[in-house]
């Protein structure tokens, strides 16, 4: 799908700002569980997660939603959040961006936490 998602334009494209502790905890994530990494999160949203970007994807019909790509983590500090854009490409994805991460928050915490038992 990553090959393809390249041929659709987003319909916006926003400059945001990744809090460091979940950024930090994807990227122990695909260090300690895989790389890539895909998440089944609420509402059939399919979230694929890679050292480039963090995909979301309308399940069944793999549809994107919203893309978090082009990350400037080079030269920043552990606790420094982490600039990047935000690609969206439906109109409620705006809407279901935050939902989503704290989703993916809840989900690698717990997969993170079964490793350390």
């Amino acid at each position: 799908m990553a090959g393809s998602l390249r041929d659709i334009p987003p319909l916006r494209s926003l400059p945001v700002t990744l809090d460091a502790v979940r950024y930090n905890r994807v990227r122990l994530a695909l260090r300690r569980l895989s790389n890539p990494l895909h998440l089944e999160l609420p509402r059939g949203i399919d979230m694929f997660l890679g050292g480039s970007s963090w995909l979301c994807l309308l399940g069944a019909h793999e549809l994107p939603l919203v893309e978090w790509a082009e990350f400037a983590a080079a030269g920043r500090g552990l606790n420094d959040p982490v600039p990047c854009i935000m690609h969206l490409y439906h109109v409620q994805a705006g809407l279901i961006s935050g939902q989503s991460l704290e989703s993916m928050d809840v989900l690698l915490e717990a997969r993170l936490a079964a490793l350390r038992r």
